[in-house]
């Protein structure tokens, strides 16, 4: 058996790694446009933020844009899981100011009721069912909307969820915004 030369094992090392770096460029850039186009399209969301979200999913690293969509409602749904289990942690706390411990009690019901319905956006998703998708994840951005709005209604009262809640929102701005994109692309 002979060895193979040197000089085309390099060639072929040297193509290896350059496809890996144009496919894994591709993939970069397909979050960097969604992103791009995202924010232009909905003042709701942040380019920086946008990026930051999908970026830290580890299967949107190299995926379509309709994986992408996926990434970014599985996200949503370890984020409301999340916010659904502080708020529960917030609540132990005794000192709570009552009027504070209502607004959380309301939020951790509205966290609570997220759960199952972002689990059927996916399965929604999963099956192309954008329009029900988009009204189970609208479902969720009206509950962190609605959340944030009832520590609004007494003077005085701070949120202890602000970031929380507009992080929900904003994550469920992305995935509308991503079917969106879906839905006006050209067939192929």
């Amino acid at each position: 058996m002979n060895p193979i030369p040197s000089f085309l094992l390099h060639l072929i090392t040297i193509s290896v790694c350059l496809s890996l770096l144009i496919h894994g460029s591709i993939c970069q850039n397909l979050i960097q446009e969604t992103c791009i186009t995202c924010s232009k399209d909905d003042a709701n969301i942040n380019y920086n933020f946008c990026i930051s979200a999908l970026q830290a999913a580890p299967p949107s690293q190299c995926t379509t844009l309709r994986g992408l969509g996926m990434v970014s409602i599985q996200i949503i749904l370890h984020n409301v899981t999340d916010t659904r289990c502080h708020i529960k942690n917030l609540m132990e706390d005794r000192n709570l100011e009552p009027y504070v411990r209502m607004c959380l009690s309301d939020c951790f019901e509205l966290y609570s009721d997220s759960i199952p319905s972002i689990k059927q956006a996916i399965r929604n998703y999963d099956l192309k069912r954008y329009v029900d998708t988009n009204i189970q994840i609208s479902s969720i951005m009206d509950a962190a909307t609605t959340c944030e709005d009832g520590f609004a209604e007494k003077e005085g009262a701070v949120s202890r969820l602000k970031e929380r809640n507009g992080y929900t929102f904003q994550l469920s701005a992305i995935a509308l915004s991503i079917m969106k994109l879906l839905q006006n692309a050209p067939a192929t």
